[in-house]
């Protein structure tokens, strides 16, 4: 079996041998998990940067929501043999690194919730694909238990990405468009 080194190898900052399928639903399950602890550590200064109330309650609870996404993370892979940790989610840490720029940026607060609200669902989007295909693998191998885990995380993931665009649409994207008039 060729080692990969391509993008995704790149990616994961190493030279990845693509075994079986069960191999790739751990190194996506460790991918995860550094994409977790990377945006536990994100969600507060997301939270801090918002001027909407309702906004920063969003990032607040979805800073909980995010501790239980490891905590499960952790129990899937101990279900296959696994340990978490591995290598840094350079995707997640690009993502963030975007966030981290709009949170720090002088502007119209009404503009920069928008902002804020773009950066988070593109990390939302991020997770809801890696837990969409982490699932069906674990699903195809025939294991359920981790295959419910990861659905539920991804529900949560689909709710807050729901939860970010109502925001959006009902006060934040609205009032930003109001400053472009004046």
């Amino acid at each position: 079996m060729a080692a990969a080194s391509s993008w995704f190898g790149k990616m994961l900052g190493k030279t990845l041998t693509l075994g079986n399928l069960n191999d790739l639903l751990v190194q996506q399950l460790e991918d995860l998990y550094s994409a977790e602890e990377q945006l536990i550590k994100a969600l507060p200064k997301m939270a801090q940067a918002a001027s909407s109330s309702r906004l920063k309650t969003a990032f607040e609870a979805h800073l909980q929501d995010t501790m239980q996404h490891k905590q499960r993370l952790e129990k899937a892979l101990q279900g296959l043999g696994a340990k978490p940790g591995g290598e840094k989610c350079e995707a997640m840490a690009g993502l963030i690194s975007e966030g981290n720029e709009i949170a720090t940026t002088l502007g119209d607060p009404d503009v920069k919730d928008a902002a804020l609200i773009a950066a988070a669902q593109r990390v939302e989007h991020y997770e809801i694909a890696g837990y969409g295909c982490a699932r069906t693998f674990a699903r195809r191998l025939g294991r359920d238990d981790i295959a419910q885990l990861l659905q539920e995380t991804l529900q949560n993931e689909v709710e807050t990405d729901r939860l970010l665009t109502e925001i959006a649409e009902s006060s934040a994207n609205p009032a930003a468009a109001e400053i472009a008039k004046e």
